[in-house]
C-alpha cells in the first residue's frame, strides 16, 4: 500500500512487543523447520532437510533450543501482562484495547460475513479484530498442549514419576498432530490475514515498524480512530514515520519469514500426498 508524502503515523506496537513477536516468529519457524523432518522422517525430503541442520539428532537438539526461546518469550509476555494489570492497574481484561473475546467480536464476525456476501457494510473494527484475538489465544492453547506434551517427551523420567507409561504415547501423538495443525494454520490463515489480503499484499510491515499511517488506521479500524478522536487521545499516539532502513528491515525479515513458511507448507503438502 502506497502512502502519501508527509502523512501522519500512529504508534500501534511498542519496541517490547515487536521484539517478542520477532523472537516468537524466529522460534516458531525454527521449531517447524527442525520438527517437520522428525515428524515426516519417512519421506525423501525429510532426510535432505535434516542434513541442513547436521542430521536428525542435531535437528532434535536445535528443536529443543528453539522451544526454550519460545517458552521464554511466552513467559516474558505473560509477565509483562501481570505487571501492567496488577502493578500498574491497567484495564486489559475488558474494553476496546483488550484481547479478551467480547460480545462485540461476535457482532463483528457476523457483520464481516455479511460484508463478504455483500449483505451489509464492513464492521467498524477497533484496536483488535476477532481474528487477531483468535490468533492470540491460539498461542496460549499451543503452549499448553504442544508445550506441555513437548516437555513430557523431553523429560520423561521426571514426568514418569506421576504419569503412567501410556501418557507418553498420547503425548507423542498430541505433540506431532497439534504442532502440524499450528504450523498449517500459521502458514495459511495467519499469513493470509496478516499479509496476503489484497490490501496488505505482499506484506504488512506494521509488526516490524510499529507504526501505521493515518489513512490506514482510519480505513481499516474506523472504530478505534473515531474513539481515539472522541477521547482526545489520537494526537498522543502520533509517531515518527518509519525510516527507509526500518522499512527495508521489515520487508527483508518479514519476506524471509513468509518465504520460509510457504516453503515448509509445500513440504507438508508433499508429505501428506506422498
Amino acid at each position: 500500500m502506497a502512502h502519501a508524502e508527509g502523512e501522519r503515523y500512529f504508534r500501534r506496537f511498542d519496541r517490547y512487543n515487536r521484539g517478542l513477536h520477532l523472537a516468537l516468529m524466529i522460534s516458531f519457524l525454527g521449531l517447524a523447520a527442525t520438527g517437520l523432518p522428525l515428524l515426516f522422517s519417512g519421506v525423501p525430503w525429510a532426510a535432505r532437510l535434516s542434513r541442513l541442520f547436521g542430521g536428525f539428532e542435531t535437528a532434535g537438539v536445535l528443536h529443543r533450543i528453539f522451544a526454550v526461546v519460545m517458552l521464554t518469550t511466552f513467559a516474558l509476555h505473560v509477565g509483562r501482562l501481570l505487571v501492567r494489570i496488577v502493578a500498574r492497574g491497567e484495564n486489559l481484561l475488558w474494553g476496546p484495547s483488550s484481547m479478551v473475546p467480547q460480545p462485540r467480536d461476535v457482532h463483528e464476525f457476523v457483520g464481516h460475513v455479511r460484508w463478504f456476501l455483500r449483505r451489509g457494510p464492513r464492521p467498524a473494527f477497533d484496536h483488535f479484530t476477532y481474528w487477531e484475538k483468535f490468533d492470540y489465544w491460539a498461542v496460549f492453547w499451543g503452549m499448553a498442549i504442544i508445550g506441555g506434551s513437548g516437555l513430557m517427551l523431553w523429560f520423561p523420567e521426571l514426568f514418569a514419576r506421576v504419569l503412567p507409561g501410556t501418557a507418553f504415547n498420547v503425548a507423542l501423538l498430541v505433540h506431532g498432530e497439534e504442532a502440524l495443525l499450528a504450523v498449517g494454520f500459521i502458514f495459511t490463515i495467519h499469513f493470509f490475514n496478516g499479509h496476503f489480503r489484497p490490501e496488505k499484499f505482499p506484506m504488512d510491515p506494521v509488526i516490524f515498524t510499529g507504526v501505521v499511517p493515518e489513512e490506514e488506521l482510519r480505513d481499516e479500524r474506523p472504530g478505534e480512530y473515531d474513539r481515539l478522536r472522541r477521547e482526545g487521545r489520537l494526537e498522543s499516539l502520533i509517531a515518527a514515520a518509519p525510516t527507509p532502513g526500518m522499512r527495508r528491515y521489515g520487508y527483508i525479515v518479514g519476506g524471509l519469514a513468509l518465504t520460509t513458511g510457504v516453503f515448509l507448507l509445500v513440504l507438508i503438502l508433499r508429505a501428506v500426498f506422498y
